[in-house]
């Protein structure tokens, strides 16, 4: 592989992008990556059958999950193992759902990676709100509905900072409808309600809501409805997390409502 090290660190470090789940999304360079790396940190998103088709038999899979309303490991641990195994040595691959850069926190651990001196490639993957939309055979964008899309997360930064600064879904609401943007919020399915009655500040509430869980993937579900019902609509399906909620004109007349709540069009 063409990783960049620092001269100082005997090892490397690339940040890979798994996709949304399906193992046929991954690059060709994010396969390469898992096949040479003799030690894996894997996020809980990441599937199994992705190591079971591409790990090396003798390489050291780490599960460092992180997922929200569950037990989750440290950034701050997983930051001193990645830097340890490089030091020592290993073709360490930090493996996330999706993108690495989209949620995925690969900027902060860029940043402690160069503090410690090295240097990090990164492959990117398929973003779980992509791969969402397509699934239903639905754009992110189109000339007719969309001029542009705005990927934001429904679970933001906890403590203090966060208390002062929320987001501003009101705005958010306002610039989309005046903008002609696509909204997808990954995150948010727990706080659903709340996003619903600050996004019908700005949007109206016959705005097209769809909410797809485990995109990409042989379960994979969803819900078609409106955004004045978007809680209501989530908990009559019984959609949990991982799920993806797409927010705006591109899901109105197209064929996403009419497909099963089990279907996708990735072939899996």
């Amino acid at each position: 592989m063409n990783n960049a090290t620092s001269s100082s660190t005997a090892g490397s470090c690339t940040l890979v992008g798994a996709g949304p789940g399906d193992p046929e999304l991954l690059t060709l360079k994010a396969v390469k990556a898992i096949q040479a790396a003799t030690v894996l940190l894997v996020d809980d998103l990441v599937s199994e059958s992705i190591l079971a088709s591409y790990a090396r038999p003798d390489a050291r899979i780490v599960h460092v999950g992180k997922r929200g309303g569950c037990k989750s490991t440290p950034q701050a641990f997983i930051e001193r193992l990645m830097i340890t195994a490089v030091r020592e040595g290993e073709t360490v691959v930090r493996l996330k759902g999706g993108d690495p850069f989209i949620f995925g926190r690969g900027g902060e651990e860029v940043e402690h990676l160069r503090e410690a001196g090295i240097e990090c490639t990164v492959v990117n993957g398929i973003t779980a709100g992509l791969a969402a939309v397509t699934s239903l055979g639905v754009p992110l964008t189109h000339r007719d509905h969309a001029q542009g899309v705005v990927f934001v997360t429904g679970h933001a930064k906890t403590g203090a900072g966060a208390a002062e600064d929320p987001t501003d879904w009101r705005a958010l609401a306002a610039t989309a409808h005046s903008a002609r943007l696509t909204l997808v919020i990954y995150m948010g399915v727990a706080g659903a309600g709340h996003i619903e009655r600050e996004l019908l500040h700005g949007l109206p509430g016959d705005t097209p809501v769809a909410v797809v869980q485990h995109a990409s993937l042989p379960h994979q579900r969803h819900v078609a409805t409106t955004l004045d019902r978007l809680q209501a609509g989530i908990a009559e399906a019984g959609i949990a997390s991982p799920a993806v909620i797409v927010v705006g004109d591109v899901l109105r007349g197209l064929a996403a409502a009419a497909l099963p709540a089990d279907a996708n069009r990735f072939g899996t």
